[in-house]
C-alpha cells in the first residue's frame, strides 16, 4: 500500500512541477506534508534533507558564485577578452563560448549567463550583430561546460552527495572533466557551426546609442483603424521614405511577431516596436496615420540634456519582485519611471494589464525614463539593466579578494585537503567577511525556491527507497530491456534522465531518477557507478526547450527567441550527450 502512496505523491509532485499549478517551494514542503501525514516517513526523516550537505553546499555555492558577480571577479576578465573580438562575427562568438565554458565549469552556470547578456548585448549594438545568435549559445556552453567539475553545477554536487549516501563513494573535483572536457568541446564547435545557420538574425531592440552623433531612439508607434498602412507589410514599411527607420516588432492583439521571420501584415490597432532617428520619428507622426499609445503619453523625443530613454530590465533568479504584482513594486510606484510592456513567453502585454501583472523570472519590462532616473535602476539587484551597466554594479577593488578565495575554495577541494561543503561554506563566509558581498545580497542570492525543492526531492527519494518504490521501478524499466547490454540500459538511462529533465528542474530529476539508476545498475549486477555518472549527464542535457533549464529562460526574453528556435540546437546536442555518454562512461568508469 505504502507503495501505491509514494508512487500518487510521485505523479502529484511530476504534474505540480510541469505545471506550475502552485509554485515550486509549496510542491516541495507540499511533498513533505504528504510524506509525514501519510504516516510513510517519520517527521525527522521528512526534513532531513534540510541538513543533507548538498543543500548546505548548493546555498553557499549561490553565495560564492553572487559574490564574484558583484566584484566582477569574471566580468572584468570576460570584458577584455571580448575586446579582442573587433566586430568579427565568429571571432566574437567563439570568444564569448569558450569565456562562458571556462567560468561555468567552476561557478552555478545560472549567474555566468546573467552576466553575459548584457555584456553581449552591448557588443552587438557597438558592433552591429543580433543578439538572437549568440544568446542561446551562451546558454548551452553554460550547461556544456557545467558538466566538466564537480561544481560546475549544483546537480553534480547533490548527486555526489546522494551516491555518498547510498554508498558509492563522492565524485572528486575533476573526476566528470575526463569525459565532459570532450563533450563541452565538440559541443561548442557544434554550436559555432550550426547557430549563425539555424538561429534567426532578429533585430536588437535596445542599443545605447546615445554617445553617437546621429542618436537613435526606441518607439512604439499604433496604427489607428482606418490608416492607409493596413495591409501592408512591416518589413518593407518606411524603407523608401524613411531609410533610418527600422520596424523592430509587430505587436498584434498581444502577440509578438518579427518582421524578419514571420508573415504578418498589419492590422488596425496593431503596434509597431520601431526605433530610428529624432528626425524620422517626429515626421512619421506628423506625416503618417500613426501615433503614440497610450503607454508613451508624455515621452517627449528630443536631444535635451537628461533626456528620456528606453531600456529593458529583465528580472534575475535572486529577484525579491519575482512573484510580486507589478503594481506593488518600486519600480511601479515611482512617478519618475514609465513603464511601457512587459514580454513573457512571447507575449506582449500592454499597459492596461500592465500593473496586476505577476513578475516571473525571465520577464523583460520595456520601461522609459530619465537617463538620471537610471543611475537608481542600476543600484537594484532585482533588475538586469540591458546594457552596459557593470561599471556601476561591481566592486572593483574586491575583485582581487573574491578571485583568491574562489581559487583557495577550489584548490583545497581539488587537494582532498576538506570536502566540497566546509570548502564551500568557508568560501561563502571569506566573500561576505571580506567586503565582496553584503549580508543581504548573500540572503537574497539563497535562491530558496531552489534549496526546498532540493529537500522536497530528498525526501520523496527517501520514501521511494524506504518503500521499494524505487525497487519496483527499476524492475519495471529492466523489462523494457531484458537481454540487452549494460551499455544499452545505460544509454536508456540517460535519455530517460535527459527527458525528464526537459519539463522539471534538473535538480528534481536528479534527485528522483539517481535511486532507480542505482537498482538498475544492481539488478543486471554490474558497478552502479556508471549508471550514477550517467545520472550526472543526463541531467544537465536540458538543451530542447526553453524551460529546460534557468539559464535558457533568461535568454528566452533578451533573444526574441520562438520555442522552435530551441529544437533546432537542442535536440541534436541533447542526442549527442546521451550518445557519448553511453560510448564514453564505460571506457572510464567500467562495469565490472
Amino acid at each position: 500500500m505504502d507503495i501505491w502512496i509514494t508512487t500518487a505523491i510521485l505523479l502529484l509532485t511530476l504534474y505540480l512541477l510541469v505545471s506550475e499549478k502552485i509554485t515550486i517551494a509549496l510542491t516541495a514542503i507540499g511533498i513533505m506534508v504528504l510524506l509525514v501525514v501519510s504516516g510513510i516517513l517519520a517527521p525527522k526523516e521528512a526534513v532531513a534533507g534540510f541538513a543533507n550537505p548538498a543543500v548546505i553546499t548548493v546555498g553557499a555555492m549561490f553565495v560564492v558564485s553572487k559574490g564574484m558577480m558583484r566584484t566582477g571577479g569574471v566580468e572584468f576578465l570576460s570584458r577584455r577578452v571580448i575586446t579582442l573580438a573587433r566586430g568579427s562575427f565568429k571571432v566574437a562568438l567563439t570568444i564569448i563560448l569558450l569565456s562562458v565554458a571556462v567560468a561555468s565549469a567552476f561557478i552555478n552556470n545560472t549567474p555566468v549567463v546573467i552576466l553575459f547578456i548584457p555584456v553581449v548585448m552591448t557588443m552587438c549594438c557597438e558592433f552591429g550583430l543580433s543578439p538572437s545568435k549568440f544568446l542561446i549559445p551562451v546558454s548551452y556552453a553554460s550547461i556544456l561546460a557545467g558538466t566538466c567539475t564537480l561544481i560546475g553545477t549544483s546537480t553534480n554536487i547533490i548527486i555526489s552527495d546522494l551516491s555518498a549516501e547510498f554508498g558509492y563513494g563522492t565524485l572528486s573535483m575533476f573526476e566528470l572533466a575526463i569525459l565532459g572536457v570532450p563533450i563541452a568541446l565538440i559541443g561548442i564547435v557544434f554550436l559555432l557551426l550550426a547557430a549563425p545557420r539555424v538561429l534567426p538574425a532578429l533585430a536588437n531592440p535596445v542599443c545605447q546609442l546615445q554617445d553617437s552623433e546621429h542618436r537613435k531612439y526606441l518607439a512604439e508607434l499604433q496604427v489607428p483603424a482606418g490608416s492607409s498602412l493596413i495591409g501592408c507589410s512591416p518589413s518593407r514599411l518606411f524603407r523608401r521614405k524613411y531609410p533610418s527607420l527600422n520596424v523592430l516588432e509587430l505587436i498584434s492583439r498581444s502577440h509578438i511577431y518579427h518582421p524578419e521571420r514571420d508573415d504578418k501584415l498589419i492590422g488596425p490597432e496593431d503596434i509597431l516596436l520601431v526605433k530610428g532617428s529624432l528626425n524620422d520619428l517626429v515626421d512619421i507622426l506628423h506625416r503618417e496615420e500613426v501615433e503614440l499609445p497610450s503607454t508613451e503619453k508624455g515621452l517627449t523625443l528630443g536631444a535635451q540634456k537628461d533626456a528620456p530613454i528606453v531600456v529593458e530590465l529583465i528580472v534575475p533568479p535572486h529577484s525579491a519582485v519575482s512573484q510580486q504584482p507589478l503594481h506593488a513594486t518600486d519600480l511601479a510606484k515611482d512617478p519618475e519611471i514609465h513603464l511601457i510592456a512587459v514580454k513573457r513567453s512571447n507575449l506582449h502585454i500592454s499597459e492596461h494589464q500592465i500593473q496586476d501583472v505577476r513578475l516571473q523570472l525571465g520577464d523583460v519590462l520595456l520601461i522609459w525614463c530619465k537617463g538620471s532616473k537610471l543611475e537608481d535602476i542600476r543600484t537594484s539587484t532585482d533588475f538586469i539593466v540591458i546594457e552596459d551597466v557593470y561599471e556601476e554594479l561591481i566592486h572593483k577593488r574586491k575583485a582581487w579578494w573574491s578571485i583568491i578565495n574562489f581559487i583557495g575554495m577550489v584548490g583545497t577541494a581539488t587537494l582532498g585537503l576538506a570536502d566540497i561543503m566546509t570548502c564551500a561554506l568557508t568560501a561563502a563566509f571569506l566573500m561576505i567577511i571580506t567586503g565582496c558581498l553584503q549580508m543581504r545580497d548573500a540572503y537574497r542570492a539563497l535562491q530558496g525556491e531552489v534549496l526546498l525543492l532540493i529537500a522536497g526531492t530528498i525526501a520523496l527519494g527517501t520514501a521511494m527507497e524506504k518503500t521499494g518504490a524505487s525497487q519496483l521501478y527499476a524492475e519495471g524499466f529492466l523489462s523494457l530491456f531484458a537481454g540487452f547490454s549494460p551499455t544499452i540500459v545505460l544509454g536508456a538511462i540517460i535519455l530517460l534522465t535527459s527527458i525528464s529533465t526537459q519539463i522539471l528542474s534538473n535538480n528534481a530529476t536528479a534527485v528522483l531518477l539517481l535511486p532507480i539508476a542505482i537498482s538498475t545498475a544492481l539488478g543486471i549486477e554490474v558497478d552502479p557507478r556508471p549508471f550514477i555518472v550517467g545520472v550526472c549527464f543526463g541531467a544537465s542535457a536540458c538543451f530542447a526547450t526553453p524551460v529546460g533549464y534557468q539559464t535558457n529562460l533568461l535568454v528566452y526574453g533578451p533573444g526574441g527567441y520562438s520555442f522552435r528556435d530551441y529544437l533546432k540546437l537542442g535536440i541534436p546536442l541533447n542526442l549527442f550527450v546521451v550518445l557519448a555518454g553511453m560510448a564514453g562512461i564505460p571506457l572510464f568508469w567500467p562495469f565490472h
